[in-house]
């Protein structure tokens, strides 16, 4: 299976409503976008689909909006706290942007990730 990718207009539309916050991170994750904080992923771009990471409260109030989704990397394979974005909301910013500070502080609760050690070869 082929992962999708982004093209350029989705990756800098991504950069433009990502929290501006010293404790953010981008990072690129299989060939798409992802946003950490304290080691946690709250958002990401999967092709030119933006998702982010809520609590049950938020994620069923978001997935009441027409063409919002849960999100699934790979078919039969969601992932549990996260919903994508509704595709017609690109031409309202703001509205995302709203949604992206709501899982930032959602995850900005959460306990920080430390990264797992590399086992080394002997």
């Amino acid at each position: 299976m082929t992962m999708p990718r982004p093209n350029d207009e989705s990756k800098e539309f991504f950069a433009s409503v990502i929290p501006v916050e010293p404790r953010v991170t981008v990072k690129p994750m299989f060939g798409n976008l992802a946003s950490f904080m304290n080691g946690n992923m709250f958002a990401g771009l999967f092709g030119n689909q933006i998702f982010v990471r809520l609590p049950e409260n938020d994620r069923l109030l978001l997935l009441e909006e027409d063409g919002a989704v849960e999100f699934s990397p790979m078919p039969g394979r969601k992932m549990k706290e996260y919903v994508v974005l509704p595709e017609q909301w690109r031409n309202h910013p703001d509205l995302v942007k709203e949604w992206l500070n709501k899982s930032l502080s959602w995850v900005e609760t959460l306990p920080v990730k430390v990264p797992k050690k590399k086992k080394s070869k002997a």
